[in-house]
């Protein structure tokens, strides 16, 4: 079971390389950094965190394909594989869906979904061809178009699914993905909290309350203990092909200790 962060820099640049410092050394797999137009470009950020780490893995998490012509987008990875000395990672997807206006502030196309999704397959494809060697690549889909051509070009598929999908709904997300993808494709999934904690940003944005979490049995809030939960990300592993989880940045330090019993 790989464990990841995600998490944009905020503060200054000493503060954020601390910050990669520290999750390098509680042995976390990957940092992700998210694309969006109000944070941190992800590969600067990303290079930056290469400098002052030793085994953590670096991803975009997920660049937009609208965003970026695909021979900008690889000179870019090119740039962090060889900055990362081959830690780099593609997190990759067809943009955001409110996320049209931040095309237009970049002068790019967002174009129709079909053209979306193709530029999402002509990305991967220039990277790579260009740039070695070859990041492994986590293509973020739910749709049926968009898990076809995951299907067709990722090495891994993050389930794209809300904080309130139920341990059913999981199951029956991953069973899609299965048939469109192949039975042999694994799947990443993106935790919401753990015991009580919940990212502040959920307060902020009206997001689902802990109440409404335990109410509707959301399969992203693991049990506070932290056997229970690794117990519970062993058996989807094993059971789902879930082979890797996102955790908030906020939350790292709760997660610790459910790092440390999947390690043992």
């Amino acid at each position: 079971m790989r464990v990841v962060v995600v998490e944009a820099p905020t503060g200054s640049g000493r503060q954020w390389a601390e910050r990669a410092r520290v999750l390098d050394e509680q042995g976390f797999d990957a940092l992700l950094v998210p694309d969006t137009l109000w944070t941190p470009s992800p590969f600067p950020a990303l290079a930056a965190a290469a400098a002052v780490t030793r085994t953590l893995r670096l991803r975009t998490w997920v660049a937009a394909a609208p965003l970026r012509t695909a021979a900008a987008l690889t000179r870019e990875c090119r740039a962090l594989q060889a900055l990362s000395d081959g830690r780099f990672e593609l997190g990759i997807g067809a943009g955001r869906p409110d996320a049209e206006a931040e095309a237009g502030r970049l002068g790019t196309s967002w174009g129709t979904a079909a053209q979306r999704i193709h530029a999402v397959e002509e990305s991967v494809a220039a990277v790579r061809a260009g740039v070695d060697p070859v990041p492994e690549v986590v293509v973020s889909a739910a749709g049926p178009r968009m898990l076809a051509a995951a299907g067709r070009v990722a090495d891994r598929v993050a389930l794209a699914l809300g904080p309130t999908t139920t341990e059913a709904d999981l199951a029956d997300a991953v069973e899609r993905a299965r048939e469109t993808c192949g039975r042999a494709m694994t799947f990443t999934q993106s935790l919401v909290g753990i015991g009580d904690a919940l990212p502040s940003y959920f307060a902020r944005t009206g997001g689902p309350t802990l109440a409404e979490l335990l109410q509707l049995g959301s399969a992203g809030l693991l049990p506070a203990d932290p056997g229970r939960a690794a117990d519970v990300l062993c058996t989807r592993e094993e059971e789902l092909g879930i082979a890797e989880v996102t955790v908030p940045g906020e939350l790292s330090e709760a997660f610790a200790p459910v790092l440390a019993r999947l390690r043992r």
